[in-house]
């Protein structure tokens, strides 16, 4: 008689995918309040309350969004497409090197630069300076670059993270070895550092476009023309605005049906599901870079 293998489960097991299935409805179970509570008619909003099953639907916040706003919202989410690709593609291009840098062991400032960059993230210059640096020193202010340079472009924390996946995956004997062949220092990290380190780039470029598509402090802070808005910049002033029309009164019957309660489901769904859309496809680089490269080095 052939054996046959079969899987069991153990008590422990089940219990552990149990609690996973518990972390993974906490996750799930939020998001989709967000979209229903988007898509549900403001009054019984008010008077039912957030709920799975709304007693009845609308969609008067999407419509107001792209109806209303359909031209400032295309021409958002434009800058902020432009602003996440140049933005993430500009950083992958700096921070890799520098992490480079401070992972060769024969480099004789290694230690004092990497205390530099880790200072960086204990301590900044304040608000003001920076901003009277950004504008008047760099003039950026009102222009697509007030969107990309300030905060986001380079951080101490991800040269860190990448200095320690060169340090643990990228041996000596290899650069040495390129050496011997006659390569010189570009062509090694061009070559066989950036082709071996896709993980950790992978993981630092969905990092950083996340918080590209999600900011909107610098525009806050250098834009006051509409026209450069990103989409976070302009789905808060459209919030501002309905915000401030509902206070006016309850005389003006079109000021009554703005949809005041869920155009603010509407806009984190507008401004979460593109992004959102593209983390499966970093899903696998995402975990084995941080599990590569967070470890200390």
């Amino acid at each position: 008689m052939s054996n046959i293998n079969s899987k069991k489960f153990s008590p422990g097991q089940l219990v552990v995918n149990i609690i996973l299935m518990c972390f993974s409805l906490a996750a799930l179970l939020p998001f989709l309040m967000l979209i229903i509570s988007s898509i549900t008619n403001e009054q019984t909003l008010l008077v039912d309350g957030y709920t799975f099953f709304p007693s009845k639907l609308g969609f008067e916040s999407y419509e107001y969004l792209f109806k209303v706003n359909v031209a400032n919202i295309g021409r958002s989410y434009g800058i902020t497409v432009f602003m996440t690709v140049f933005g993430t593609v500009l950083s992958l291009a700096i921070a890799p090197m520098m992490a480079y840098v401070l992972s060769r062991r024969d480099y004789n400032k290694r230690k004092v630069m990497t205390f530099i960059v880790f200072f960086t993230m204990l301590f900044n210059g304040g608000l003001v300076p920076q901003y009277l640096m950004w504008t008047q020193l760099f003039g950026i202010k009102n222009t697509i670059f007030a969107q990309i340079f300030p905060n986001l472009l380079f951080n101490g924390f991800y040269v860190l993270l990448m200095k320690s996946y060169f340090t643990l995956n990228i041996h000596p004997a290899l650069i040495e070895a390129a050496k011997i062949d006659g390569a010189h220092e570009f062509y090694i990290y061009r070559k066989i550092i950036m082709p071996l380190s896709l993980p950790i780039l992978a993981t630092i470029g969905l990092m950083v476009g996340i918080g590209y598509w999600n900011d909107w402090m610098n525009g806050l802070y250098y834009i006051t023309k509409t026209e450069l808005f990103s989409l976070q910049n302009l789905l808060n002033r459209i919030l501002v605005t309905i915000q401030a029309l509902a206070t006016m009164g309850n005389d003006n019957k079109l000021i009554v049906e703005l949809p005041s309660i869920s155009i603010r489901m509407a806009m984190a769904v507008v401004g979460t599901v593109p992004i959102m859309a593209l983390y499966p496809f970093f899903q696998k680089y995402f975990v084995k870079g941080i599990s590569l490269g967070g470890v200390k080095g």
